[in-house]
């Protein structure tokens, strides 16, 4: 178990390396490009065996242990040590990483985004996977920084050099937002580890900072939080997101929602939830105003982007209702309540199946197409996918109607704690104001309800003799490979949701008591 994970983190920066390497003449195939691509759909799928082969090897009796733990000492007058581990929080976040990667360079062998050299592409692709399974698998402070900053320039150059239109801009803009957030968070990150004395997590959340003073604490969860923030991203830091994604690559997009914005939310749930309590206590009040308020922003600006003629962009449209998604997330873990967090983590998983599935759909449309516009898509009566591309259509219906957050399906669960969560906040937490998020939270559902169903009014129904005059083909085999298994998850998710409760709750419990179980 031990290697298990040691390997799962490292392994893809040994694929990267190798990627850049001259292929050996009997494996390069018909092509060296062919030959790289292929080695990325290996390397990412012996992580994911991996990955599987850990979960399969975890004790689900004690999923508020940290299990397959290395701890050894690296820069010892720092007291920085290598200490890696996982729970119940971060192993279905393990889990889905290795999953989406793995589904990403499949997609990626037959449908290369236009761009640079393949080699370069793969090698990007495998260091921003390790940094992110990094993410959730490090449990001291500044390696977690490091991890966390590690995805920012693989990201940068795959929106950059892989992207469509403004690609520069919004790389730009994605790196300075998350390198300005990244730059106050380590200050907060190195405010607790001098004043405690120590950067081990596990060490901290049992301590549940009782070693820090409550202005340190303040401090530090303001500092942290605003790094966190921008990650998630949190309205109104979130303005790089829509940019970021329409300019993205499809595999760009799918990676940013489906991963990158989890590690903003794991973090306030690892680091501040149960090592700064009585700051975060403090700050939950804002946190969960901000919350509700990205929640019906988000929903509202994807209703103005389904309207006629205003030229709204698909891969636009998703970025901004992603907004409103991690606005439930945000709202459960300011809760502070077991309901609450186990909602958020559990609206976290949903939420990168079902826009990871998503962003898979609109890149589709947005190839067989030539744009992502929907004005465009739907022409003069719509683009009548039902009768022009049904494969096609039924799974865009299905993930629009999951996304919802239609009960039996995965999006419904999280978002339903989440409520429950700000419906009895913890303790001295003022109860009217989280019923007033409550009520923001639920009117966002059904605005996010409402944009959903036009856009698949829009794009799924229609006279297919009158749609645009392209000819449409349906899913294709190495498609219905990369999102099968999205689909199925998020149908296991919504009818089985024991299966991840039941290894976040007992985690979650033992976080917010202070490290007792």
């Amino acid at each position: 178990m031990q290697f298990l994970l040691a390997f799962i983190v490292a392994a893809p920066l040994l694929g990267a390396v190798a990627a850049l390497l001259p292929a050996p003449p009997g494996l390069k195939g018909k092509s060296p490009e062919q030959a790289v691509l292929r080695h990325g759909v290996t390397v990412t799928g012996v992580i994911l065996a991996a990955a599987i082969a850990l979960a399969v090897g975890f004790d689900q009796d004690t999923p508020s242990r940290f299990q397959a733990t290395t701890d050894i000492s690296w820069i010892q007058a720092l007291n920085i040590r290598i200490h890696l581990g996982v729970d119940g929080i971060s192993l279905p976040l393990l889990l889905m990483t290795a999953l989406l990667f793995f589904l990403c360079a499949l997609y990626s062998y037959f449908k290369l985004p236009d761009g640079p050299s393949p080699k370069a592409f793969v090698a990007l692709l495998l260091v921003l996977e390790s940094g992110t399974l990094a993410t959730f698998a490090v449990l001291d402070l500044l390696l977690f920084f490091l991890a966390f900053e590690m995805v920012l320039i693989p990201m940068y150059f795959l929106i950059a050099r892989w992207g469509g239109a403004q690609r520069q801009a919004a790389a730009w803009k994605f790196i300075l937002y998350t390198l300005l957030g990244s730059v106050v968070m380590l200050l907060g990150l190195l405010l607790i580890g001098l004043n405690s004395g120590t950067f081990d997590m596990v060490a901290l959340a049992s301590d549940n900072g009782r070693g820090l003073t409550h202005t340190t604490q303040l401090l530090a969860v303001l500092a942290i939080g605003i790094g966190l923030a921008v990650k998630t991203p949190m309205w109104p830091l979130h303005s790089w997101l829509p940019d970021a994604h329409t300019a993205a690559p499809t595999v760009g997009s799918v990676l940013l929602a489906g991963v990158l914005l989890k590690m903003g939310t794991y973090g306030f749930v690892r680091i501040l939830l149960p090592v700064t309590p009585e700051g975060m206590h403090t700050f939950a009040p804002y946190l969960g105003a901000f919350a509700a308020i990205g929640i019906v922003y988000g929903s509202l600006a994807c209703l103005a982007l389904t309207r006629k003629g205003n030229k709204g962009d698909l891969k636009r449209l998703i970025a901004y209702s992603s907004v409103g998604h991690m606005g439930f997330v945000l709202l459960g873990i300011a809760s502070m309540t077991p309901t609450g967090v186990n909602g958020a983590l559990f609206a976290n998983i949903a939420h990168g199946l079902i826009t990871g599935l998503l962003f898979f759909l609109v890149g589709a449309l947005k190839d067989r197409y030539g744009t992502a516009d929907l004005d465009t898509l739907a022409g003069a009566t719509g683009a009548a996918l039902y009768g022009r591309a049904p494969r096609l259509g039924a799974l865009l219906a299905f993930a629009a109607v999951a996304s919802l957050g239609l009960p039996g399906l995965a999006g419904f669960w999280g978002e339903m704690l989440a409520l429950f969560g700000a419906f009895d906040p913890a303790a001295g937490l003022s109860r009217p104001a989280f019923l007033t998020y409550m009520a923001f939270g639920a009117f966002g559902t059904l605005l996010t309800a409402a944009y959903l169903l036009i856009v698949v009014r829009r794009v799924c129904m229609g006279d297919p003799k009158q749609g645009p005059a392209v000819a449409l083909a349906d899913v294709q085999r190495y498609e219905f490979a990369a999102w099968t298994p999205l689909v199925a998850l998020t149908v296991l998710a919504g009818l089985w949701p024991a299966v991840l409760l039941g290894l976040t709750d007992p985690a979650v419990q033992k976080l917010l008591a202070g490290g007792n179980s």
